[in-house]
């Protein structure tokens, strides 16, 4: 099979997490270059509009759905209403996430709730519903979990204190682990990419807080880039990987390197 066609994802359906904005709108793009419809899930209507436009403008097969991942009752009918539209979902990137900083003493435990239920138990829960209802039927899968480079390390000195954010991504990394040995012998594909630092509205303030102390620490000097995730998550939605299961990813200019 020619290298073209190993990267072709045309005839698949991806859906996406948290991908109206930021590094969910940037895999949306890459994606959907390569041929493949795209729904993308968030909480706000007027952000996933913007990004549908944004990506048919770039003659993506795009679609929205506002869905809040917090709400497990919403994630069955999520799936189902994908499957009932398309017959399947080929690839989930799951991406949305949040984080709260705090030190550890001081940390909310209503916080510490909202940040592992979003970045660790809805990726659970949405995998298992996305692979009862259609990969491990179908026998074919992709799915990409978003970790970060903050479950690789723990909290950096210079940085704003995150204990429930490297806690759930830490999960998330044995998560993609686990799941990628489990549901091999389906042909279904599990790995994560762990993003260094990249420019967002949930890193902001750790980026104000700490931009000496993470150009000093990226042997690449740089923050990630609008198309620093795209390589990877291609690679890893497609056939390319057939043989890439339970892997991690770093993304982050050499940061975890060091």
């Amino acid at each position: 099979m020619s290298l073209k066609k190993l990267f072709d994802l045309d005839g698949r359906v991806a859906l996406i997490t948290g991908g109206s904005r930021g590094l969910g709108l940037q895999m949306a793009e890459a994606l959907g270059e390569l041929g493949a419809t795209v729904v993308i899930t968030a909480r706000k209507s007027d952000e996933l509009d913007q990004a549908r436009e944004h990506l048919r403008g770039m003659n993506v097969k795009a679609e929205t759905v506002v869905n809040d991942l917090q709400d497990t009752e919403a994630t069955a009918p999520l799936v189902s209403g994908i499957i009932d539209r398309h017959k399947k979902i080929d690839i989930l990137i799951n991406n949305a996430g949040a984080a709260w900083g705090s030190p550890a003493e001081d940390h909310p435990l209503d916080a510490w709730h909202k940040v592992v239920n979003l970045n660790l138990t809805a990726p659970f829960y949405l995998s298992q519903q996305v692979g009862k209802l259609s990969m491990i039927p179908n026998r074919y899968g992709k799915i990409i979990n978003i970790a970060s480079i903050a479950g690789l390390v723990g909290t950096e000195p210079g940085f704003m204190p995150t204990i429930a954010y490297n806690s759930s991504k830490g999960g998330v990394v044995n998560f993609t682990r686990s799941l990628g040995a489990e549901w091999a012998h389906y042909n279904i594909t599990v790995n994560a990419i762990a993003p260094g630092v990249f420019p967002s509205k949930m890193s902001a303030g750790m980026i104000d807080r700490a931009e000496e102390h993470i150009m000093n620490s990226t042997p690449m000097k740089k923050l990630g880039g609008e198309e620093d995730l795209k390589g990877v998550a291609a690679l890893l939605a497609s056939d390319a990987s057939a043989f890439i299961t339970g892997q991690i990813i770093a993304v982050d200019g050499g940061f975890v390197s060091v």
